[in-house]
């Protein structure tokens, strides 16, 4: 499971007893010692915690209620390169041997009691409700993100700022978002502006031009309103008794 788990897989799902997520860690990693693929224990449990992105821990209570209590995500701790030079720069021998002991220090702690992982709830069950305790590391977001569909991805991005306050990362412009965007150099520019000229006067000049516009319409509508014909009142037509009586 471990081995698949590894390589050539989108994900790989598994059930498991362990009442905690250490009891988790020491479960898998005996099993792989008594399988005899390891024989190093820290080797073991290196290889487990690095497959072990997320416990969704379930519990049935006295009632015969099954439900979610947790879920716990895993964070492997990346082994760092700690070692200080700062002896060098002591003028004394006391405080040569002061940062010598320091470094000391840090090589005995990651032999003898290097730390693999680190485990935190992310949700928890807690007075009949689930409650949100820790963010998702940032390594699982991005994993997340890139396997949901781009609906998915802006809930789950609202889901991050809105109970987290954490922002959707900027994602690099492919080349075909990157054509559609892209427009001609000279689809914002006047028809009459000069190639040489700066932002500011093809603004300027766009803002005249609109002006212009304006200013013609507002013409032609006065000129629209003088000549149109008047309208004539409808007189009565006279019959011939009333025009020989004139």
């Amino acid at each position: 499971m471990i081995q698949s788990a590894q390589v050539a897989s989108k994900f790989t799902l598994f059930t498991h007893h362990a009442k905690t997520f250490p009891n988790l860690v020491t479960a898998l990693r005996n099993s792989m010692l008594r399988a005899g693929v390891f024989k190093n224990e820290r080797t073991a449990e290196e290889q487990v915690v690095q497959v072990l992105n997320f416990n969704i821990h379930l519990v049935k209570d006295f009632r015969g209620r099954r439900y979610i209590e947790r879920i716990t995500e895993c964070i492997p701790v990346e082994e760092k390169n700690e070692y200080t030079f700062d002896h060098r720069n002591e003028k004394t021998l006391e405080g040569k041997f002061t940062k010598f002991f320091d470094n000391a220090t840090v090589y005995f702690t990651k032999t003898t009691n290097r730390e693999l992982y680190k485990y935190r709830n992310i949700l928890e069950f807690s007075n009949d409700s689930y409650v949100l305790v820790n963010p998702i590391s940032e390594d699982n977001i991005r994993e997340m993100r890139n396997n949901m569909e781009e609906n998915d991805v802006i809930l789950f991005d609202k889901f991050l700022e809105r109970n987290w306050g954490i922002k959707p990362p900027v994602m690099p412009i492919t080349a075909q978002e990157q054509k559609k965007e892209t427009r001609p150099a000279n689809a914002s520019r006047p028809v009459n502006a000069r190639p040489d000229m700066t932002e500011e006067q093809i603004k300027a000049r766009k803002e005249k031009l609109a002006e212009l516009a304006r200013q013609k319409a507002a013409l032609a509508a006065k000129n629209g309103a003088k000549s149109a014909p008047r309208k004539t009142e409808d007189r009565p037509v006279k019959n011939d008794e009333e025009n020989e009586e004139e």
